[in-house]
């Protein structure tokens, strides 16, 4: 909800699409920048505490965006609202190593795929349900009830972080952020495995996401209405993989998966039937969160407890790395081609990177 109002204020206030770019861009690049000291400071103190630390801090960037609109301060001036998605980007950068590491201690090694994949449908229901009820919100309330929705939604995640029961404390061995770090990069490195399960994970983001990012190219160049399929195959993706549990061979079953989900963003870009292409989406969507969700159970069950901080916040510093990268090289190429040949490219590489990992490097098949 807040960034349906947030994006909408600021191009209202600058008319500049730059200031629009420059304020997701400083949203997200905190998590670039400091997310590999945030899953060191994951490893060293409790990990529910980094966690409310984080909420405390997002939860009082809302409340102040919500006063300075109140107050008429934005009237003329976009800088406070960047100055705060930085700050929230921040705050981000080190509560998401401690929500990653938080995951596996409270549930049994055996359940932890299931939790993972139940974990990502409460992303992906935002992901549907927030633009909506934050359009809703924006055109009949205002956007200072966005941000101060906002706000308030934190009270109940951060009551509920104080009524966990974790069972793994980290232990502060006094040693340096930096060797803290070279620690974690050092255990990914010995883990053959592990190399590939982050590349695929990067890639798979490069190469998927800006499918999501330009499907409002399509709805209005090529269908000519609104798309609105991934999020619900993502839902229905995210349920199976719950339901199959802990299951065998997890490594060869990801890149099955994403071989489909290449091959569905190929075909979605080259489609031009719409109820085809709802199909397609609907599948690439599934495929999609159940690649997601086998490659991270992977990297959560070879973590040991006390390294998890630092390796999560590598998987997520490449996972979340690759979706700005995949978006600003597509939105380039699609300048100077088209929507449908770029994503149709972006899909034929992710089979060839499944088809790679399959055939050549196949450490990660045999997971």
């Amino acid at each position: 909800m807040q960034s349906v109002a947030q994006n909408w204020l600021v191009y209202t206030i600058s008319g500049s699409a730059f200031f629009l770019g420059l304020d997701g861009f400083l949203g997200q690049i905190p998590i670039v920048m400091f997310s590999l000291i945030g899953g060191v400071i994951a490893d060293r103190i409790e990990r529910r505490r980094v966690l409310l630390g984080s909420q405390y801090v997002q939860m009082t960037s809302a409340f102040v965006l919500t006063a300075l609109l109140l107050l008429h301060v934005l009237d003329k001036r976009v800088w406070p609202i960047l100055l705060l998605s930085f700050v929230v980007g921040c705050a981000q950068s080190f509560g998401g190593p401690a929500y990653s590491a938080l995951v596996p201690s409270l549930v049994e090694k055996e359940d932890l795929p299931n939790a993972i994949a139940l974990n990502s449908i409460q992303f992906n229901l935002a992901r549907v349900i927030g633009p909506m009820l934050g359009g809703l919100a924006l055109t009949g309330l205002g956007a200072a009830w966005c941000f101060g929705l906002n706000g308030l939604s934190f009270v109940a995640v951060i009551i509920s972080l104080l009524m966990l029961h974790v069972r793994f404390m980290p232990r502060n061995t006094g040693e340096s952020i930096l060797m803290g770090v070279k620690q974690g990069i050092g255990f990914i490195r010995t883990q053959g495995a592990m190399v590939g399960l982050i590349s695929v994970a990067f890639l798979m983001t490069a190469l998927a996401i800006p499918m999501l990012t330009f499907l409002p190219v399509f709805a209005k160049d090529v269908f000519h209405r609104g798309l609105s399929c991934s999020g619900a195959g993502s839902v229905v993706g995210a349920l199976t993989v719950a339901a199959f549990g802990n299951v065998n061979r997890k490594g060869l079953i990801a890149l099955l998966t994403l071989l489909l989900l290449g091959g569905g963003i190929a075909a979605f870009a080259l489609s031009k039937v719409l109820v085809l292409s709802c199909a397609i989406l609907f599948v690439s969507g599934a495929a999609m969160m159940g690649t997601f969700s086998m490659i991270s159970s992977l990297v959560q069950l070879i973590t040991p407890n006390e390294m998890r901080g630092r390796v999560m916040s590598v998987y997520n510093v490449a996972f979340r790395g690759g979706m700005p990268l995949g978006s600003i090289v597509t939105g380039y190429l699609v300048r100077i081609y088209s929507a449908p040949h770029v994503l149709a490219v972006n899909g034929l590489l992710l089979v060839a990177v499944g088809v790679y990992f399959l055939l050549v490097q196949r450490r990660v098949a045999a997971l």
